[in-house]
């Protein structure tokens, strides 16, 4: 697990601060509103913010014909699977314990790159992994009365979070020629017309006019979330390994948690305290840089001597 780079340290702690306030932003979105609607209405304005930041850097548009097969297959698990679940579920949770549930992905992640890519995790990594694992106990421990009457919810967000986990590991080991923003832009594009086509076929009957409050969320959601968070989510994917990646952004839903207590007054527990430090310890068993072995220890794993 390699130190992180200043830029990459840099779009974390940003992409961190977008994502946390995200989710007690997408519970106020969807309050009152179509949720697979708002979510359309969110992607069709963060794509053309998204088209304006790859012109700016100088990036192409086009993907080869060959490879149109595999990015639908990314677009797919990366994106249009978690937006399609974790609306239906989050008008049925409260905003904080959405976004624990939907960080799971990590332990998810570090399972299936274990079980099925041939992943070997270092004793660190599985430290986070389990710190992650309880601190998501933790901040569950006061909805498991509440779950037996929100299991769809639960289920939802669960199946958004294993999706996620799967699209992060081919998304890593994809061979695409293509430049991370290129990525991002034609992922984004075929989700937008997956959930506008949902949203016409299940909630057109329901359609009105946003309020302010609903489009103050998707403007947050369509600047932000996707005209900067989720291509600053695939440089770092593509740029680090799936553990790193994953358990790097633990810190999210610990600022979910407590930004809708903030603004959504959402009670907050001991065990919510409890999971913050268990949450660090997660990301500094991916971010603290690993003592570089001496030369002697080196040598002496390639059975040379390395005695002046």
């Amino acid at each position: 697990m390699p130190a992180l780079s200043r830029r990459q340290l840099t779009v974390l702690a940003l992409l961190t601060v977008v994502w946390g306030l995200n989710w007690p932003v997408m519970k106020i979105g969807v309050t009152g509103f179509p949720p697979l609607t708002f979510r359309a209405l969110s992607l069709w304005l963060g794509l053309p913010v998204l088209a304006l930041v790859l012109r700016a850097a100088g990036m192409p548009f086009a993907v080869p014909r060959a490879h149109w097969a595999a990015l639908a297959w990314l677009a797919l698990f990366n994106m249009v699977l978690w937006h399609v679940l974790i609306m239906l579920a989050i008008p049925q949770l409260s905003s904080g314990r959405a976004a624990i549930l939907g960080y799971t992905m990590p332990i998810f992640s570090a399972v299936l790159g274990s079980a099925f890519f041939g992943q070997r995790l270092a004793p660190r990594a599985w430290g986070g992994v389990a710190a992650a694992a309880l601190g998501v106990l933790l901040l569950l421990w006061y909805e498991f009365s509440q779950l037996g009457g929100r299991p769809l919810g639960v289920a939802l967000m669960l199946a958004a979070a294993a999706f996620w986990a799967l699209g992060t590991q081919m998304l890593r080991r994809s061979s695409l020629p293509v430049p991370t923003l290129t990525l991002a832009f034609w992922m984004m594009a075929v989700s937008t017309l997956a959930l506008s086509l949902l949203a016409v076929g299940f909630e057109r009957p329901a359609w009105h006019a946003p309020g302010t409050a609903t489009w103050g969320a998707i403007a947050f959601n369509a600047v932000l979330a996707f005209g900067f968070a989720q291509p600053a989510w695939f440089f770092l994917v593509r740029g680090l390994p799936p553990v790193a990646s994953t358990l790097s952004v633990m810190l999210i839903p610990v600022l979910g948690v407590f930004s809708g207590a903030l603004w959504l007054g959402e009670r907050l527990h001991w065990q919510d305290w409890a999971a913050m430090g268990l949450m660090v310890l997660a990301i500094a068993s991916v971010l603290w840089p690993q003592r570089a072995p001496s030369p002697a220890r080196a040598g002496a794993r390639h059975g040379r001597d390395v005695t002046p």
